[in-house]
């Protein structure tokens, strides 16, 4: 069975918020005060949203900046769990497993 691909905060932000409000990436940039490249990389999975801009974003829609670090790092751990997650099981031992 696949697994579906873990999804970046920028689809949420660009499905969720900037489409159904009509808002184009240049306008968003603008009424938030960051450069149109940050919005561009984060809506394409090119860019994570960082603590400042999960504040600009979280007071621009109305929502807690959580919201935005909480989709960043659960997409971080998705994507580290499927290149790196089998690896570490092997490496790394839970300390009850380890001999004293």
């Amino acid at each position: 069975m696949r697994t579906l691909p873990p999804v970046h905060p920028g689809e949420v932000l660009r499905e969720g918020f900037m489409k159904p409000l009509g808002l184009s990436q240049y306008r968003l940039a603008k009424d938030i005060g960051v450069p149109a490249l940050r919005i561009s990389q984060i809506v394409r999975g090119q860019r994570a949203i960082t603590a400042d801009t999960a504040l600009r974003l979280a007071r621009y829609f109305g929502t807690s900046p959580d919201v935005w670090l909480r989709l960043q790092v659960t997409y971080d751990l998705e994507v580290a769990q499927r290149q790196i997650g089998r690896r570490i099981a092997r490496e790394v031992r839970a300390l009850h497993q380890t001999p004293a």
